[in-house]
């Protein structure tokens, strides 16, 4: 099996044997749906190499999450997203102040385990996990320069001018965050990373970059409420 599928495979595992691990606790019957919004730090994981900085977008959607199970003190659930999100990379120079930036639109739909830790009401500590996809909806070039005209400052120009080959993302993400419960509803701060295990550029041995991965930092708040306990 091919390592990229190796990892995917792992996290459709994990994900998809958390009913049958927790038919041993306690029933819940929790159905929460709302809205997440947060920023996105982005990179791009390219071979031959490419230096960047970090690209800052943004990420927001809804989100809907079923808690089926307590298990000892471990609270076991699955949750859905539908998200707009920004992704891409900013190039780095060290002998120039141009730069050049690709920012790249993506409604992605990740699906997570969800553990929690603590009571019923009050804080929660979690952690989330599971796959993610992707389709690229728009990108754009922003170059930024002093001179007349705009000039390569990199041995690797192949980027420039040439828009994604593959508009259909994948990958694995998850993370970890604290979760207020109250009457009013559920309050959850989370710090989340997303690996692509797919290439946005061609990858056959006639195209340039053998790897062009999303890498993404991802910082998010989102409020859910109840619709069933």
């Amino acid at each position: 099996m091919h390592p990229k599928q190796s990892i995917l495979a792992g996290a459709l595992l994990i994900l998809f044997s958390l009913p049958a691990v927790a038919q041993v606790g306690e029933m819940r019957n929790n159905f929460a749906v709302g809205f997440n919004g947060g920023i996105n730090i982005n990179s791009v994981s390219f071979t031959p190499t490419i230096k960047q900085g970090s690209l800052t977008g943004i990420t927001g959607g809804v989100t809907a999450r079923y808690i089926s199970e307590k298990y000892f003190s471990m609270i076991c659930g699955i949750q859905m997203e539908l998200n707009y999100s920004q992704h891409g990379w900013k190039e780095k120079y060290e002998d120039s102040t141009d730069s050049y930036s690709r920012t790249m639109d993506y409604v992605e739909i990740p699906l997570l385990a969800h553990l929690a830790f603590g009571k019923d009401r009050g804080i929660q500590f979690f952690l989330s996990m599971g796959p993610q996809i992707g389709f690229l909806l728009n990108e754009s070039e922003k170059y930024e320069y002093t001179g007349e005209k705009w000039e390569p400052h990199t041995g690797v120009k192949e980027q420039y001018g040439k828009m994604a080959d593959n508009k259909f993302d994948y990958g694995i993400t998850g993370g970890a965050g604290l979760e207020l419960r109250s009457k009013a509803g559920n309050f959850l701060i989370e710090g989340r990373y997303y690996f692509a295990l797919s290439d946005f550029y061609g990858n056959t041995k006639k195209d340039y970059f053998p790897r062009s991965a999303h890498s993404v930092i991802q910082a998010k708040m989102t409020y859910l409420f109840d619709l069933s306990k």
